[in-house]
Formats: C-alpha cells, sequence, structure tokens
C-alpha cells in the first residue's frame, strides 16, 4: 500500500472544459476543512468532485454530475493503484460542451491519472498510535525499543507517557509494558 508523498495539482482541459486535479496526503479527518478550502480558492466552478480513501474508510461524491459519472472513476483509480491516506478532488469548469456520461467517466479517470503520474510516492505499513506509560527506569528500554517510531508527545509525571506511532513489530516488542492503543491506521513504512 502507498500514498503520495506531496500534494498535487495538476489541470487538463477537455472539449473546452476544465479539469483541475487536486491531490491531497491526509492523515486525519481534516477532510471537510480542506473541501471546503478548495470551494473558496475556486468559488466559480461547476463541480467539486471527490473520491478519497483513508484506512479502511472510502468515499466518493458526483457533486452533481450524473450519477457514477466522477465519483466512482476517481475511486476507481485510487483503489487500482492501490493508495491510501489520499483525497483526490477534481474541480471542474465547465466548457459549454456537453461530454456524455461516457464522456465524463473518461475524463474523471483521465484527470486522476494525469495528476498521479506527476506524484512521488512513499510506501505505508499497518500502524498504530499508542500511549506508553512507564517508569523512570525504563526509559532507556523504552526509547530503544521505539527508535524507529515517531513520537508524538511526552509526559513526566509520577511515571512517563509517550504518545507515538509504531508498527505492528514494535507493538509486539511492547508487549511487556502497559500501553494503549489509541487508534489503527497506515503509517509511512521506514527506510532500512
Amino acid at each position: 500500500m502507498k500514498t503520495i508523498k506531496n500534494n498535487i495539482t495538476n489541470e487538463i482541459i477537455i472539449k473546452n472544459s476544465r479539469f483541475i486535479a487536486l491531490l491531497y496526503k491526509i492523515n486525519s479527518s481534516d477532510i471537510d476543512n480542506i473541501l471546503d478550502e478548495i470551494r473558496d480558492n475556486y468559488p466559480k466552478a461547476t463541480h467539486y468532485c471527490y473520491g478519497y480513501i483513508y484506512n479502511d474508510y472510502k468515499k466518493s461524491s458526483d457533486d452533481g454530475e450524473p450519477t457514477g459519472t466522477a465519483g466512482a472513476p476517481i475511486m476507481n483509480v485510487l483503489e487500482k493503484e492501490n493508495l491510501n491516506n489520499i483525497l483526490v478532488v477534481i474541480v471542474r469548469y465547465f466548457g459549454g460542451i456537453k461530454l456524455g456520461a461516457g464522456g465524463l467517466i473518461r475524463a474523471y479517470t483521465k484527470a486522476t491519472t494525469e495528476a498521479l503520474k506527476v506524484a512521488e510516492y512513499i510506501e505505508l505499513e499497518e500502524g498504530y498510535k499508542v500511549e506508553i506509560e512507564f517508569d523512570y527506569n525504563e526509559e532507556k528500554q523504552i526509547n530503544y525499543i521505539l527508535n524507529n517510531s515517531e513520537i508524538i508527545s511526552k509526559k513526566y509525571d509520577n511515571t512517563i507517557t509517550y504518545q507515538c506511532l509504531v508498527t505492528k513489530d514494535t507493538l509486539d516488542k511492547l508487549h511487556n509494558y502497559n500501553y494503549q492503543v489509541l487508534e489503527n491506521l497506515q503509517i509511512t513504512k521506514k527506510e532500512d
């Protein structure tokens, strides 16, 4: 499984209609904010069609285009490319020539595919957001176990509490420590 390394903007024109593909790497449920921002940035667009995959959740929208002619083609490309943690929004400015259902499907597929050709990819693997609580004398060992993990926060009180992103292997290594899984997610695969 993979995702894009950076956000991408790519535009194509088909029969006078502008199709602006906006690709976003998403790591949280900020999708509604991104969609609102796009509507603000492209206020005179005719349609804002999208598809996204975040962990196991998938959603798409035709945003006024005939049913199945925009969101589904976008989603088909994302699934075919085995992408995750990605939002694709295609902003369309109608150019005066109707494309028909088949033409719209081809246009939204092409807009998505062309934008993905420009993208760089990073591998994802199964991961977890965890909270670990441990004694001060265990800190060195915990830091050793977490050497390839992303530590989000550290709290020093009567005990030490870390919040971090870990792989399945690291989670298994932590089985002797008091930890709580906060969220299952896809995390960027670390290069060895």
